[in-house]
């Protein structure tokens, strides 16, 4: 482990600081990406009760999702080094190919092991978009100006969460739910298009032999085969399987032998780890990235458990589920992008963080009084709270983990980032949907369990009495009160790690030389190698000061408002 920084040290520097015309056209490539990436991601949630049907899958349809995400977590920590020995673009521009390719064939789908096969490759086309869009924004906006970029594309996420249940909803409703992917499908190739011929692209010849030799094949072995043998039996376990069946006893000590391998790899022998264990001895890093791990978590449950408590306790069509989902998108997007120009304006995150964490803390605890008879006015309240929560927290995290690594690490902290937060929203859907279905199956009679059997499909409450289907409403009620509280205490793991957080500003030395060395250059969008190479010694002797960076980037804050470190947003 000790040549990692050495190896580390090798990698191409891709920042490209951009002038401020060419900064919006790439920058909103990358939103627009973002945001069909998010419109694929949810859009299915609300219309699994109706593919279920179609494809005569209501045992299964929760791999839809399931596949997705496991899919995702296994490929998003590798994004980070890919894009540091290949580049930037070529590996985003193949995500949105794969993603258009994967959605086309999801439409295409005739039978429920294909739908699945395709959604996973979706997850993985998905992980690298979400990872890459972060890290470009990284390479072309300064450290100080992030916040507001960041806080632009965290809108895109909102929006997404929109836009995909509505769109979902609306085909399901009026033609077929796999309209959805159709649409998806060319809109992708256009982005890929446009993101081939307008993102920067500095990388130097590659030498392919070179640069094979340091991709930790083992690393990459190990962790895959970990992160699936894992995730698999914990999504069907006491559902799908048995927790005492061969399969999942052996599936589970494979995945257990397969992290402690790759831990092993990653501390000891790779040469440049997918997951330097270096980022876990630095406790802001490591509280950031814990955070990362359970609001992942929460948010994604809820994005697919609220809509199954909305339509099958609260009788809601698939439409308006989707826009009972609203009151915590459009306050995320509100928010993301207030607190991003709030964090870039007064240089600091703490504050932000802080107050996401406590009030989505409050408004997670307040969903466990849900139910039948709760105001719909105070339910959109607490919904808008998440949001708000959600809105401060998601993208300000970024920079804050930025604020507290190395230059070289700026990638790899991010695809780890976004690998910590697919992993707890894989693990949240696998446990909530057990939790869903166990206390559903206990308040159910007798001679309705069966109904415990799926639990992403809604009963056609026509075929029951009415005595049956306030027994059913009330059962659901309890299994979705049930995954609330299951979710509530994440959020107050995450309230108090914000303990370990210190606030260290946002000014960089590497990024002040930027500025003070290649001003003029800075202004027209071009640094010059030589300026990059003065750069990366400034970035070495930096961060090996760690507390110290605060302290200085303080005492020279005035400084540097003059040599254009804020040009781009004057």
């Amino acid at each position: 482990m000790g040549n990692n920084k050495d190896v580390e040290a090798t990698l191409h520097d891709q920042t490209d600081l951009l002038p401020r015309k060419q900064l919006l056209i790439v920058f909103s490539v990358l939103a627009v990406s973002l945001l069909i990436c998010f419109i694929d991601q949810n859009g299915i949630g609300v219309i699994l009760p109706t593919i279920a049907r179609d494809l005569n899958a209501e045992n299964t349809i929760s791999w839809a999702g399931t596949s997705a995400l496991i899919a995702n977590t296994v490929f998003q920590v590798l994004y980070g080094r890919f894009s540091d020995l290949f580049g930037r673009r070529i590996v985003f521009v193949s995500a949105l190919v794969l993603l258009a390719i994967s959605d086309l064939l999801c439409g295409l789908s005739q039978s429920a092991t294909m739908l699945y096969i395709f959604r996973g490759l979706a997850g993985v086309a998905n992980g690298g978009i979400t990872s890459l869009a972060m890290m470009i924004v990284s390479d072309i906006v300064t450290l100080e100006e992030r916040g507001k970029y960041q806080g632009i594309l965290g809108s895109m996420v909102g929006l997404g969460n929109v836009l995909g249940p509505v769109l979902g909803a609306a085909f399901a409703e009026r033609s077929t739910w796999r309209g959805l992917f159709y649409l998806l499908c060319p809109t992708s190739i256009i982005c890929a298009g446009l993101s081939w011929l307008l993102l920067p692209h500095n990388m130097p010849t590659v030498n392919y032999k070179e640069t094979i030799q340091k991709i930790d094949f083992a690393g990459l072995l190990s962790g895959s085969i970990a992160v699936i043998f894992l995730l698999i039996p914990i999504s069907g376990g006491g559902s799908y399987f048995a927790w005492d069946s061969p399969m999942v006893i052996s599936m589970l000590t494979i995945g257990g032998l397969s992290l402690i391998a790759f831990v092993l790899i990653e501390w000891k022998f790779a040469k440049l780890p997918m997951m330097p264990l270096s980022l876990w001895t630095n406790p802001a890093v490591a509280a950031l990235l814990i955070q990362n791990f359970f609001f992942g978590a929460v948010y994604y449950a809820y994005l697919y458990f609220l809509p199954l408590f909305y339509q099958n306790a609260l009788g809601y069509s698939p439409m308006r589920s989707a826009v009972m989902t609203f009151p915590i998108v459009l306050t995320q997007t509100f928010f993301s992008i207030a607190s991003g120009r709030y964090i870039s304006h007064f240089k600091r995150y703490g504050e932000v963080l802080w107050s996401g964490f406590f009030i989505w803390t409050l408004g997670s605890g307040l969903t466990i009084l849900f139910d039948t008879n709760f105001p719909v006015v105070a339910m959109v309240f607490i919904l808008m709270a998440i949001g708000l929560g959600s809105g401060n927290t998601f993208q300000p995290t970024i920079v804050a983990l930025q604020a507290h690594c190395s230059k070289p690490q700026r990638a790899v902290v991010i695809s780890n980032r976004n690998f910590l937060r697919s992993s707890g929203g894989a693990i949240a859907l696998a446990s909530g949907a057990a939790v869903l279905q166990n206390v559903l199956k206990s308040h159910l009679p007798t001679d309705l369990k069966y109904l415990a059997a799926s639990t992403y499909s809604t009963p056609d409450y026509s075929k029951f009495s009415e005595s049956q289907k306030q027994q059913i409403i009330a059962s659901y009620v309890a299994a979705s009160r049930a995954v609330f509280i299951m979710l509530a205490p994440f959020m107050g793991v995450c309230l108090f790690a914000c303990f370990l957080v210190k606030d260290k500003g946002l000014t960089r030395p590497d990024e002040v030389a930027v500025a003070q060395r290649e001003p003029a250059d800075a202004e027209s969008g071009s640094i010059s190698n030589a300026g990059r190479e003065k750069v990366d010694l400034v970035t070495d002797t930096a961060n090996e000061g760690g507390d110290q960076i605060s302290r200085k980037s303080s005492d020279s804050k005035h400084s540097i408002d003059g040599v254009g470190i804020r040009s781009h947003s004057e």
